[in-house]
């Protein structure tokens, strides 16, 4: 029996290993101001990009890109969090494995 629990440990270490390549190859984008501030992310919670128009590029009101930008980064990092969410559940058995979800 400790052979068979070994062979599935290393079975879902496989698993895991590749949900987790995938993840770092799995883009998401968030936006905000209606697109004035865009964010792409990958599947490990790594912000990839940030684009910003130069409309909202203000030197006046410098808070409200300030929190153009927050509000984008923090959706793509909770879209981020979602979709490894989704990948590895499956995995885990919906186990919250630290480093993981």
């Amino acid at each position: 029996m400790n052979k068979f629990i070994m062979q599935q440990a290393q079975k879902l270490q496989a698993q895991l290993a590749k949900a987790q390549e995938e993840l770092g190859n799995l883009t998401v984008e968030a936006s905000s101001g209606g697109g004035a501030v865009t964010v792409t992310a990958n599947g490990q919670q790594k912000i990839q990009s940030v684009k910003i128009s130069p409309e909202v590029v203000n030197p006046d009101d410098v808070e409200l890109l300030e929190d153009l930008v927050l509000t984008a980064v923090n959706e793509a990092i909770a879209k981020s969090q979602e979709a490894a969410a989704q990948r590895l559940g499956g995995l885990t058995g919906g186990l919250k494995i630290p480093g993981l979800t």
